[in-house]
């Protein structure tokens, strides 16, 4: 009698080991690149607000500075208006041809 029976050059057991820790890799490496992204993003959030912070105290030190030109009197502080006015030509003499 012949032995028709047919066997794997592996075992299942050891193919599903296999596989198993090929998962869990895996599932380890996805987690600590969804952690160093959401750390990332984090951090661009911060600096985001650290940057509107910034934008909004140089905005109202412009705002300020426009509110003192606007509402300094030149002529108390000792300026006065111009007596003649002098307009630029149309044409630039320093123009190149």
């Amino acid at each position: 009698m012949h032995n028709s029976t047919f066997r794997l050059p592996f075992s299942v057991t050891a193919l599903c080991s296999g596989l198993v820790a090929v998962l869990a890799v895996s599932y380890v490496g996805l987690i600590a690149v969804v952690m160093s992204y959401a750390t990332l993003t984090v951090e661009f959030s911060q600096s985001v607000r650290n940057d509107e912070a910034e934008i909004a105290v140089l905005e109202e030190q412009y705002l300020t500075a426009v509110s003192n030109i606007t509402t300094t009197d030149y002529v108390a502080a000792g300026y006065t208006k111009p007596i003649t006015k002098l307009f630029v030509p149309a044409v630039s003499v320093t123009a190149l041809r």
